[in-house]
């Protein structure tokens, strides 16, 4: 009785060791699978927000031939919630130019979404501290981001904004709450109570 317990440990640790060797195989598997930010993405990077930003995407995000990134200060220790995103103090969408080379920034996201003709449609009157960013892939219409303002201490729900590149203006611009319309940006953040007196 005592071999066939000894026997059973036995056999029982070394499943325990495959195991766990299979899953740290897995796991290094996934790291090397992400793909590697290419240098002058990383170096346009640093130069639009800074040494502590990451490249969170890059590539044809806009479906529009152009390479492109999505770059941004990443709050690090971001909380645990129950909503998906990455909660960033500012974001920039910049485009490399094909003839010069250089980067260009299309969109950015502060205390404001705006982009170079102004405020994006539905950007918070009230500065905001951060941005909980999200998006997904369209094979037909790019990338969509959707960016939620942040407030310290709310437990309020905010709907999140969609942004997503125009084709037809090209640019950036924010869309309407069903996702189906582009809308055009302020040149100013005003409150609506005051333009109505």
């Amino acid at each position: 009785m005592n071999r066939s317990l000894v026997l059973t440990l036995f056999v029982g640790l070394a499943l325990v060791g495959c195991q766990s060797s299979t899953e740290t195989r897995t796991a290094d598997t996934a790291k090397k699978a992400e793909p590697t930010v290419p240098d002058e993405a990383q170096e346009a990077a640093k130069a639009l927000l800074g040494s502590d930003v990451q490249v969170l995407l890059f590539g044809d995000l806009a479906k529009n031939g152009k390479f492109q990134i999505l770059a941004a200060n990443v709050v690090p220790n971001t909380p645990k919630s129950t909503m998906a995103g990455t909660i960033v103090t500012r974001a920039v969408i910049a485009e490399k130019e094909n003839e010069s080379g250089k980067w260009v920034e299309l969109m950015r996201a502060d205390e404001y979404l705006k982009n170079d003709k102004g405020y994006l449609a539905l950007t918070p009157i009230q500065a905001v501290t951060g941005w909980r960013i999200q998006y997904e892939q369209s094979p037909e219409k790019g990338e969509s981001f959707y960016f939620t303002p942040v407030k310290a201490g709310s437990s309020e729900r905010t709907l999140p904004i969609a942004v997503r590149w125009n084709p037809a203006t090209k640019r950036y611009q924010s869309m309407d709450p069903t996702y189906q319309h582009f809308l055009n940006e302020a040149a100013a953040i005003q409150n609506p109570r005051l333009t109505l007196r």
